[in-house]
């Protein structure tokens, strides 16, 4: 099986509530490789942008509002079947639906404000992280 990208954000209240770094140490641990990795702060266009997906659905303003609150880690992530791999690692949007063991139900607080963004399929794992990343600034870890 070839290996994927997949990207995940670490969002506002993952940096408030100082989890970088605990988040990160459990995506690693679970066998992704970090390919690229920055902190930034989404304005209202580029939250807007990112998310125009659900730019129809009821939450988006909260969604947007929320994503540029404070600074985000978009993170580009590489292993084999990283997509399915990585929304298991996360667990459910809800929290309270999410499975014991995974990231948002030890860390996450709600539907709305849960931790980390995950891509939910190998095309949107591809746009994703060109929306964050230049090629130059995604790295091949050949290092073993």
């Amino acid at each position: 099986m070839a290996k994927e990208k997949t990207l995940a954000i670490l969002k506002p209240d993952c940096v408030r509530k100082n989890l970088i770094g605990e988040v990160l140490k459990r995506i690693e641990e679970a066998g992704f490789e970090i390919q690229g990795m920055k902190m930034t702060r989404l304005t209202e266009d580029t939250a807007g942008a990112f998310y125009a997906v659900h730019k129809e659905r009821p939450f988006f303003d909260d969604l947007v509002a929320f994503m540029t609150s404070g600074p985000c880690v978009p993170v580009v992530l590489e292993k084999e079947n990283a997509i399915e791999d990585f929304r298991a690692l996360i667990g459910a949007t809800d929290p309270e639906d999410a499975e014991e063991g995974t990231i948002r139900k030890a860390y996450a607080d709600s539907v709305g404000q849960n931790i980390v963004h995950g891509s939910d399929s190998v095309e949107n794992g591809k746009r994703e992280v060109a929306f964050f990343f230049s090629e130059e600034e995604v790295t091949a870890n050949t290092a073993k």
